[in-house]
């Protein structure tokens, strides 16, 4: 297996990516576009505090087949709103569920809680539908990882986090993607500090070809940075796993549960009660269903193509003015 020409998750074909943020806000919002039109979707939420916008949706039982577009936005409640923006702009180009001579985008949203990393969060008007808006402006086959979009003011346990993305092709073609926001309580590296939890999974030097951690056995984890800088309580990781092979929306949510395997392979602790970890499913169904050897594994596939995006977010994080946290490239030259 390799990565994709991209190692993004638009190397499903079907896909782009666009990102908008506010550096002053230390905010911003990312949407995941579906350029064929609706897009069989599912999702699972594993944390306890989530915050979402349109997920029931997204049940296998419920009615409406296909969404036009994912959104993950900082601002915590706030930031569902960019949804908004995304919906008015998609209804603006005819696109949507329609209902006799009525059409309404579906546009399912999740978002991380950014309020306390000093960014300044003294709105008039809420920034988000504007932010979700240009997001959907600038969706892209290429986009940039790190501090970006919903990324720009995440953080984890020790480090600034971010958005990461990753892919892999499978063997005969079907081609499956990660996207992420890394927010989390818990930390993407290893109680030393300068390894990743998800290295036994990475391709290459796609976040530093650093390696495993040498120490054996179980060891302390380090006091959280992130509880001491802010609170305990701003948290989650969200993300999006895509395929072009064929699903349905029961395939769809099998996909997004098992993709959590993702979350606490890279992330320690994952899915506490203080984190809203939530993952959508797509699928794009550019090619067939997956094969009888393909089918079994490929919830696997999907969390290791998000362990991957994780770290990468991290790695990838960039420094800003007034920030709470480091970047974890600051630490590991440091030591």
């Amino acid at each position: 297996m390799i990565p994709g020409a991209r190692n993004l998750i638009t190397d499903v074909p079907g896909l782009a990516v666009g990102n908008a943020q506010d550096d002053r806000l230390k905010s911003g919002s990312t949407v995941l576009l579906s350029e064929d039109g609706p897009m069989t979707t599912s999702y699972a939420v594993m944390g306890g505090a989530p915050g979402t916008r349109d997920t029931d949706l997204l049940e296998p039982d419920k009615t409406v087949p296909g969404i036009d577009a994912i959104v993950l936005s900082g601002g915590s409640a706030f930031g569902l709103a960019a949804a908004q923006g995304v919906m008015d702009a998609l209804a603006e180009q005819g696109r949507g569920f329609q209902i006799h001579s009525a059409r309404v985008p579906i546009v399912p949203a999740a978002i991380i809680f950014d309020l306390l990393n000093n960014g300044e969060k003294g709105w008039s008007q809420n920034p988000y539908p504007a932010l979700g808006r240009k997001a959907l402006a600038h969706a892209r086959h290429d986009f940039t990882l790190g501090t970006i979009g919903a990324g720009t003011g995440a953080t984890e346990a020790q480090f600034k986090g971010g958005l990461g993305s990753a892919s892999l092709v499978l063997p005969g073609g079907t081609i499956i993607g990660a996207l992420v926001v890394v927010n989390a309580l818990g930390s993407a590296t290893t109680p030393s500090g300068t390894h990743f939890w998800a290295a036994p999974f990475e391709i290459g030097e796609e976040f530093g070809g650093l390696g495993p951690d040498t120490a054996k056995g179980l060891q302390p984890l380090r006091p959280s940075r992130k509880a001491a800088a802010m609170a305990q309580h701003g948290n989650t990781t969200i993300g999006i796993v895509a395929t072009d092979a064929t699903l349905d929306k029961a395939g769809c949510k099998r996909l997004a549960t098992a993709a959590h395997d993702g979350f606490a392979r890279a992330l320690v602790p994952s899915h506490t009660p203080y984190d809203g970890d939530l993952i959508f499913a797509s699928s794009t169904a550019r090619r067939g269903p997956p094969s009888v050897e393909v089918m079994p594994m490929l919830g696997h596939y999907a969390a290791v193509c998000m362990a991957r995006a994780i770290a990468r977010a991290v790695w990838e994080a960039t420094p800003s003015d007034g920030d709470a946290l480091p970047i974890f490239r600051q630490q590991s030259l440091q030591t």
